[in-house]
């Protein structure tokens, strides 16, 4: 099934209150700075997105808000992957009913499939509950252990899920990525997942990504993106040299913690991190601006108008 899907899709930041409730009235607010900085979708409820701390009620509503959000400019990517594959085909089901563009499920990550045919099998029985939507698996072994090569999933995925569409790609084995790359042809879409190294998939032919940093920095990435098409390599290699400056500040500084940080510095407030995460003091985001201040991150974001 070939999806619609390329260019930068953001992964948003799920927004809680100051108590730590949803407060999906943050979300067109969201959708209103994705689409200003010409992002092309929201991939929902993934890893930035805090989806496994959220309830199945939440993730709903969630979906809901984004799917309310977002016009024709903006593709809504409902990731529905759960620990438990019912939960998942109920959350998959549940996506298609609100006319989700797409869905998409990470390994599970406790009993672990210990081989293809069975990661195969888990993502065929959840893409089984919407027949209509396109299926992404999300391949991002660094947070499920899951460590099946994409170029050994998409042949037996292409035989076994009839509404395959792709994957959304977070890993660094760029061998892997480039077979897959391949196999894939002009038929699934190879959403690439590692901001910091985009270039680098460019080059080996990624015509879409998924990333958080796109949430208030896309302006930056769409340059590289053109400047790699141009063909201009140095201006390329600038611009992800930038991205990289930023990007290894947000580990020290709280990781998705920070991320959010940024949100609320750019003027749209998505509150706390959710526990076991750690949420930022007021002093440390004070050191996180003038951090990003220091490797000019302001200049290269975007803010609504």
């Amino acid at each position: 099934m070939k999806s619609p899907l390329q260019g930068l899709i953001a992964a948003p930041h799920t927004p809680f209150s100051p108590q730590g409730e949803l407060a999906e009235a943050v979300i067109p607010r969201q959708a209103a700075l994705l689409m200003h900085n010409g992002v092309s979708g929201a991939f929902i409820c993934g890893t930035t997105g805090e989806g496994s701390s959220l309830t199945q009620a939440e993730r709903r509503r969630v979906a809901e808000a984004w799917r309310a959000a977002a016009d024709e400019r903006l593709k809504v990517i409902v990731h529905v992957g759960h620990l438990c594959g019912a939960e998942s085909a109920d959350l998959a089901r549940h996506a298609e009913q609100i006319g989700a563009d797409a869905i998409a499920a990470i390994a599970p990550s406790f009993f672990r499939p210990p081989s293809v045919h069975e990661l195969v099998a888990w993502c065929a029985s959840v893409a089984s509950a919407a027949p209509r939507t396109p299926f992404f698996y999300y391949h991002m072994p660094a947070m499920t252990g899951v460590h099946v090569p994409v170029a050994d999933f998409i042949p037996e995925a292409e035989k076994r899920i009839p509404t395959f569409a792709g994957i959304k790609f977070t890993h660094e084995d760029l061998m892997d990525y480039g077979q897959s790359v391949a196999l894939a042809r002009d038929k699934y879409r190879m959403l690439f997942g590692r901001d910091e190294v985009l270039l680098s998939a460019l080059a080996l032919g990624a015509d879409g990504a998924v990333g958080s940093t796109y949430n208030y920095a896309a302006p930056l990435y769409l340059r590289l993106i053109e400047s790699f098409r141009a063909g201009r390599l140095d201006d390329a290699r600038a611009d992800q040299a930038r991205s990289r400056a930023f990007i290894a500040l947000l580990g020290p500084y709280g990781g998705f913690a920070a991320g959010k940080a940024i949100m609320k510095l750019i003027g749209v407030d998505c509150g706390p991190v959710r526990l076991p995460l750690r949420a930022m003091d007021d002093s440390t985001e004070r050191a996180l601006r003038a951090a990003l201040d220091k490797v000019g991150f302001f200049e290269h974001c975007s803010r609504l108008p």
